[in-house]
């Protein structure tokens, strides 16, 4: 039998922000709007991507300089490891995500090993946003707006899928881990994790480029 995160850490009472934090319309949300603003991300990079394969001399509107361009990174061959432009994996990807941000909304709860599956896949694709991400950093010397958006979502959609999970008992992990876990995320250490990351990759982008990035 599973238990849920407020019967193994039970929330502080009072606390408003903790109540909003721990809501299951906050946690949906968030995860929702993220994926959507990746699926929007991902068009515009299929499109960009269409656009260059018809002329590859095309500027893009995001080729502001030498270091904010599109067109610099679609032109490398890391945007498209699979043989078609990564994007098009976004346009495949974040429906699913969208449906299930969408019936957690509506009250669904999925299966275990559903729930589980996801986590997997989607920690997959974490992965692969931040090698993309270290590639343009150190590799191609430049920066695309809509993957570093995608970059984002990806990051706030994975933390919140393993909110879920966590809360829910879903990653079929041991007792301990399990409880140490749900004690973390209801102390609310996991949005500061999220925080402290995000704030990490900002600074490692200005420290690596600098004034270069408003030239």
């Amino acid at each position: 039998m599973t238990r849920t995160l407020d019967e193994i850490a039970p929330p502080a009472r009072g606390s408003r922000l903790g109540e909003f934090r721990h809501s299951s319309v906050t946690v949906w949300v968030t995860m929702l709007v993220a994926s959507i603003a990746s699926l929007v991300a991902s068009f515009v990079l299929s499109v960009e991507a269409l656009t260059l394969a018809e002329n590859p001399n095309a500027d893009l509107g995001c080729d502001i300089n030498a270091v904010i361009s599109c067109g610099t990174v679609a032109d490398s061959w890391q945007s498209q490891v699979l043989g078609f432009p990564n994007a098009f994996l976004g346009l495949m990807t974040e429906p699913v995500v969208i449906t299930i941000a969408v019936a957690g909304l509506a009250g669904v709860r999925f299966p275990r090993w559903f729930m589980l599956a996801a986590q997997v896949v989607y920690t997959i694709g974490l992965v692969f946003a931040y090698w993309l991400f270290h590639q343009a950093m150190f590799d191609i010397g430049a920066l695309c707006p809509w993957c570093m958006l995608i970059t984002l979502a990806t990051t706030l959609v994975f933390f919140e899928m393993t909110y879920v999970n966590i809360r829910d008992d879903n990653l079929y992990l041991p007792r301990r881990v399990q409880a140490g876990l749900a004690r973390f995320v209801r102390s609310n250490l996991d949005l500061i994790l999220v925080v402290v990351w995000l704030l990490v990759l900002v600074l490692a982008v200005v420290l690596k480029y600098g004034e270069a990035l408003f030239a």
